[in-house]
């Protein structure tokens, strides 16, 4: 009975009319990452899978793009994605195939003074794509803080802070850790982010902004500095925005570099 059915999407299309990219978005799926501290960690991800769509077909089979998800269920990470673009190329016979993986990321980090030990989050993206070539692109948000260099100079009583959030994106020779990225963004802030703060540690976290105030162009001038020395690196963009404490509005600043040029 099954055989006898209609194959729809693979039915001819006659506007001669190829898609770049048609497949399933905002799939919520269990997946394991890798943890430089304990070798792997579970999390929970948003999964988007795109494939080309050549000109002669009606449509593309979207219940495979799920199937090839569970068949490497426990293997979606870095090192494991050319892996899936290949089979979704094959299995839904494309030319161009693109996984774009979003999920929480957490790191047990410990207050700066009481060592009082809580878990940060941080958001991950992780981006692949094949197609005459691999491309793939590791993406970190991560939460800051900054004191305003102006407000410091010109104000008789402290200096108004705020909140910001980074996000890197990098391409690169070899195995990066998303730690490695997070560290790097945190030691470029006014001062790193914490869950939990004892009255000691927020008069160190406090007084360590003070003295360490950053405007958006610093930040980003900062951390594009230090992937600049790292030979690992290949490309990279830098975004930094602070949400402001005493303006209705965001302050940003943003660096592209691409190293292989």
């Amino acid at each position: 009975m099954i055989s006898n059915m209609i194959d729809v999407q693979a039915q001819t299309d006659d506007r001669q009319i190829t898609i770049d990219k048609v497949g399933v978005k905002n799939i919520r799926y269990p997946v394991t990452v890798l943890d430089r501290s304990n070798k792997t960690q579970q999390t929970v991800a948003s999964v988007n899978m795109y494939v080309n769509l050549p000109h002669h077909f009606k449509g593309t089979h979207m219940s495979r793009f799920v199937e090839i998800l569970n068949e490497h269920k426990g293997e979606i990470n870095i090192k494991r994605i050319p892996n899936i673009l290949k089979t979704m190329q094959k299995r839904l016979e494309a030319i161009s195939a693109h996984l774009e993986v979003d999920f929480p990321y957490f790191i047990k980090k410990k207050s700066p003074v009481t060592q009082t030990p809580g878990l940060m989050e941080y958001r991950c993206r992780l981006i692949g794509s094949v197609n005459h070539g691999h491309d793939l692109k590791m993406e970190v948000f991560v939460p800051i803080t900054t004191v305003c260099p102006c407000s410091k100079e010109i104000s008789e009583y402290g200096a108004h802070n705020q909140r910001g959030e980074v996000k890197v994106a990098v391409r690169f020779k070899q195995f990066i850790w998303i730690e490695d990225i997070i560290e790097l963004i945190e030691s470029c802030g006014s001062s790193p982010l914490y869950s939990i703060l004892k009255r000691p540690d927020e008069k160190y976290v406090t007084e360590t902004a003070y003295e360490n105030p950053k405007f958006v162009e610093d930040i980003v001038r900062d951390i594009a500095s230090k992937l600049q020395e790292d030979d690992n690196i290949l490309w990279f963009s830098v975004a930094s925005e602070n949400f402001e404490s005493i303006h209705n509005h965001s302050a940003y600043a943003f660096i592209e570099r691409d190293k292989k040029n």
